[in-house]
């Protein structure tokens, strides 16, 4: 089942604020730590979302919009679309409401990944990015039947993730900018719809990698893009085909820029948040830290949200090998 679209509008203080004390007893309020890398680069502090149960932000977001489901939508099942992180938290919501839970799931996503959302009850279907990035606009997909909740274009979903502005502010109120990766765009909206409201000043910046960077095209062109050059890559979690619209009408009033960065400053990230704090991240999740690093959002004190940690741990070791340091 597929509910009839909410027209796009901000999200209120209420609405976050609700949100927060709903998912608190599922979430784990994830720790901020300073990067300490020396005076010639940027105060940067991480908050590291990879410690959340499913290593991924995805969890606050799925929690609540499951909780926010009618009984009646609960006991149809839910069904999502997703390289894993989303799936996952919608298992783990489905399975704590007692529901069943299917996954259209991109088939080269991690094999983590895809064990993790079999091991939390779900049911695979496995497809090509570009089906499961056309199944996103349709909200729909052959054979796959029950309550669909959208990874990224749901209020619900992007009131959860506005939990994490609340904690970052409460721990680093000095915070000035603060960096997320950018795959559909509901992490960005959310985080940046808390920011804006409780610190009207502070920055909210988007990171991509060069790949899949229709979020930068967008801002600079003033109108949501697709990005004929997308190449599949080992960030699979961020950089979509395109910016849908509707995403473009709910995180252009909280986005101040977008950070395009090349694989392989993502992968020193990667290699960087292993060798000096001992994390694991995901390309995805290291996207925040590499743009920190260009410099380009300033000196500080810079929050770069580490998004998640899912993937294979033989692909994480040989890209941090063949990583240069910095």
């Amino acid at each position: 089942m597929v509910k009839a679209l909410e027209a796009v509008r901000p999200l209120t203080m209420a609405e976050m604020r609700e949100a927060r004390e709903r998912i608190a007893g599922s979430i784990v309020r994830t720790p901020l730590v300073r990067l300490d890398l020396g005076p010639q680069f940027p105060d940067i502090r991480l908050k590291l979302e990879n410690l959340q149960s499913t290593n991924s932000y995805k969890l606050r977001g799925a929690v609540n919009a499951v909780a926010m489901l009618s009984e009646a939508e609960r006991q149809l099942g839910v069904w999502t679309i997703s390289a894993g992180n989303a799936g996952q938290g919608i298992a783990f919501a489905a399975r704590k409401a007692g529901v069943p839970c299917t996954v259209v799931a991109i088939e080269t996503a991690p094999a983590a990944k895809l064990e993790r959302m079999r091991a939390l009850g779900a049911k695979l279907v496995t497809v090509s990015y570009e089906a499961a990035w056309r199944a996103l606009g349709d909200r729909s997909y052959p054979g796959v039947s029950g309550t669909f909740v959208h990874p990224f274009d749901d209020q619900n979903f992007i009131a959860g993730h506005s939990t994490m502005g609340f904690e970052i502010l409460e721990d680093a109120p000095d915070t000035v900018a603060v960096i997320a990766a950018i795959g559909g765009g509901g992490l960005i909206t959310g985080v940046g719809s808390a920011l804006k409201a409780l610190k009207p000043g502070i920055q909210v910046w988007g990171a991509e990698p060069e790949t899949a960077a229709p979020a930068a095209l967008s801002l600079s062109m003033g109108s949501p893009q697709v990005f004929k050059d997308w190449k599949a890559s080992f960030v699979d979690g961020a950089g979509g085909q395109s910016l849908f619209p509707r995403m473009w009408e709910r995180l252009k009033p909280v986005v101040d820029g977008c950070v395009v960065v090349s694989l392989e400053d993502t992968q020193r990230a990667m290699r960087l948040l292993a060798d000096k704090a001992r994390i694991v991240a995901e390309g995805a999740g290291s996207l925040s830290l590499a743009a920190a690093l260009t410099g380009k959002v300033g000196k500080g004190p810079i929050v770069a949200v580490v998004s998640g940690g899912n993937i294979d741990l033989q692909k994480f070791c040989d890209l941090i090998a063949s990583a240069a340091a910095y």
